[in-house]
């Protein structure tokens, strides 16, 4: 247990229930992309193909059409850079937490990838998931994807809540204390067992011109922002050959 944490947590719990409600009242709450949740860049059979899990990037949430998503600006930049033909399926759910994914996908029809990415943690962060449940629950994730792809699965920083400003202070600075947290839980699991995770950081969205009209999820430009910072790495990880 991380007892700092916790006991401000519990010091200032009334003003966090006040703000939290306030701000679930005020934000707008924005669907889903629409459109397919699959595409490719290029002719032929494609030499990488890109699968991208998760929450409410995954899902979307902040573009019209998952073409203007995080997966498929992901196959984008990696096509532009390499001249290779990229494909792109993402499956996200808005709201949804690690546990109830694991459930979603124990169902799901997922392509063949050879790239995959996890986008999680901040319903984890708001939901106070217990950091030796959460950890639990990326181990139980890779057992269930394991027999259909061996690669190493992304992990995706978990956004720095802190800087996120359309959260008002305390409320966004102890969420910004546990995002932390469950961040620094993905780089000891990726340093732990570098054959099943590893870690991707990627920059903070916070311009106002890369944000959706919620102020909290990334806008068509800030899906291209993160895909532009990731694509190298991406295209250069050793996916198992």
């Amino acid at each position: 247990m991380h007892l700092p944490f916790w006991l401000t947590t519990a010091l200032l719990f009334p003003v966090l229930l006040y703000q939290g409600k306030q701000a679930r009242r005020t934000t707008p709450r924005l669907p889903e992309a629409g459109g397919s949740p699959c595409g490719q860049y290029g002719e032929g059979n494609p030499a990488r193909r890109i699968l991208v899990i998760g929450e409410s990037t995954a899902a979307g949430v902040g573009v019209r059409t998952h073409d203007q998503g995080l997966a498929s600006q992901l196959a984008k930049q990696i096509h532009e850079r390499t001249g290779k033909s990229i494909a792109w399926h993402t499956f996200g759910v808005n709201g949804i937490r690690l546990g109830a994914l694991l459930r979603e996908l124990e169902t799901a029809e997922l392509p063949e990838a050879d790239v995959v990415l996890l986008s999680m943690g901040v319903n984890d962060t708001t939901g106070f998931t217990p950091r030796f449940r959460f950890r639990q629950q990326l181990r139980e994730l890779r057992q269930l994807l394991a027999p259909q792809y061996s690669v190493p699965i992304l992990l995706l920083s978990v956004p720095p809540m802190h800087l996120f400003t359309a959260l008002p202070s305390p409320l966004r600075h102890i969420m910004g204390w546990r995002a932390r947290q469950l961040d620094n839980l993905y780089i000891s699991l990726a340093r732990q067992f570098p054959e099943d995770f590893r870690y991707l950081n990627y920059p903070v969205v916070t311009d106002p011109e890369l944000l959706a009209r919620d102020g909290y999820h990334p806008g068509h430009k800030g899906y291209r922002y993160i895909a532009e910072a990731l694509a190298d790495r991406v295209s250069l990880t050793n996916q198992g050959g």
